[in-house]
């Protein structure tokens, strides 16, 4: 299948972004977009540059930086250069007085550079009405993230535990795994929508360096290098014997991620104790995915499996102290964290195709972050994984 994005394929998307706004936005007239991932998913293309989409009118695709490029690998049917929203501006003289935006993106000195040319009196935001059309994956869009969970499956269940020797440090196995990522088909880049939010390999940490606090959005912990760089790995921290191994990466194919979880015990088993805990987290895992049905509502399978877990349970799982999560897992596609979210507030049922990273985890004082991460698609017979079946906690001599 080719990476380029179908001229259908991105007439239906557009299509159905068009009806949601329709059908939750009926005033609406005009919709610009400016981030180049949601420029990706529409156009085919990330150049610098805004999407202008008319109701009823079309989309015109406007590119400041990467015209030319566009042109080469875009099927969107109207791309056109300009040097600055000036030029563009000129094409729309009618304005009404509100437009839609996202303002979950736009920095308030774009904003301003805009509102200069395009004389708009206020603006509402479109970043839902994205979130639900980019929610429901098309096959074309599935078979990228099948083949980014089979290389996944692959790296994490077949080859890390052959990256794990005595006396490395963290930063030597991510340097270490980042090459096998790629040289397996990864794409280099996992994205995420969360403001500023970088992630370099992965998540990981060997023993206790898996609850270490960080500012990432998730249950796990990570030492990194410095504040700088708290993302990657510590030079310090070696592998010891007897060590948990924590892995939770993002890995893609064409723009589109699985998300997979994995941990390791290094020369030793854990205690009997820590497994039991970590079996836990792999039921708890095959339960969500079971729920993963269309029809069935996201707050609620929240609400129904964190309700049958003992308050003894519920300390530290999906986070280490007073760093709980509040979710059991997350929406996945053109980035690792979309919307729906398994959590409170979500009550929009699910659909068909949909799919979700489902991460049950709890920190365990003095040994790490224990539990499973694996992506999964929504259908009528319950989540079907895509990134393998290995319960995790994989022990490497």
């Amino acid at each position: 299948m080719s990476d380029r994005i179908p001229s259908l394929e991105l007439a239906k998307r557009m299509d159905s972004f068009c009806q949601i706004m329709d059908q939750q936005c009926p005033d609406w007239e005009i919709a610009v977009v400016f981030s180049k991932i949601n420029l990706l998913y529409f156009t085919g293309s990330m150049p610098e540059g805004m999407l202008v989409i008319e109701r009823g009118n079309g989309a015109t695709l406007w590119a400041r930086r990467g015209y030319e490029r566009t042109l080469n690998e875009s099927e969107f049917p109207v791309v056109k250069p300009m040097s600055s929203y000036r030029d563009a501006a000129q094409v729309y003289a009618q304005l009404p007085a509100e437009i839609y935006l996202e303002t979950e993106f736009v920095p308030l000195a774009m904003f301003q550079r805009f509102q200069k040319h395009f004389s708009f009196s206020s603006y509402k935001s479109l970043d839902f009405q994205i979130a639900q059309t980019r929610s429901v994956k098309s096959r074309w869009e599935l078979s990228f993230m099948e083949r980014a969970g089979a290389i996944h499956q692959r790296v994490s269940e077949e080859l890390v535990p052959g990256l794990l020797r005595e006396g490395m440090t963290e930063a030597d196995l991510a340097g270490e795994l980042y090459q096998v990522m790629v040289r397996e088909g990864h794409q280099g880049v996992a994205r995420f929508a969360m403001f500023d939010t970088e992630m370099i390999v992965a998540q990981l940490g060997f023993g206790e360096s898996s609850l270490h606090p960080t500012n990432f959005d998730g249950p796990g912990g990570n030492r990194g290098l410095n504040a700088a760089v708290p993302t990657l790995g510590s030079r310090e921290r070696k592998l010891r014997k007897g060590d948990l191994v924590f892995v939770d990466m993002g890995l893609g194919v064409n723009g589109y991620h699985s998300d997979k979880t994995m941990t390791y015990m290094f020369g030793q088993a854990l205690p009997d104790e820590v497994i039991a805990i970590h079996r836990q987290c792999v039921d708890i895992q095959h339960r969500v995915a079971e729920l993963l049905v269309p029809g069935n509502v996201p707050e609620t399978i929240y609400e129904t499996i964190t309700a049958g877990l003992s308050p003894e349970f519920q300390q530290n799982f999906m986070g280490f102290g007073n760093r709980q999560v509040k979710f059991l897992g997350h929406g996945i596609g053109l980035t690792v964290d979309e919307y729906p979210v398994l959590a409170k507030g979500f009550i929009e049922p699910l659909q068909e195709n949909m799919v979700f990273a489902v991460e049950p985890k709890k920190g365990i004082e003095g040994i790490g972050m224990v539990g499973i991460e694996n992506t999964f698609i929504v259908t009528p017979q319950g989540g079907r994984c895509i990134t393998g079946s290995n319960p995790g906690l994989i022990f490497v001599e």
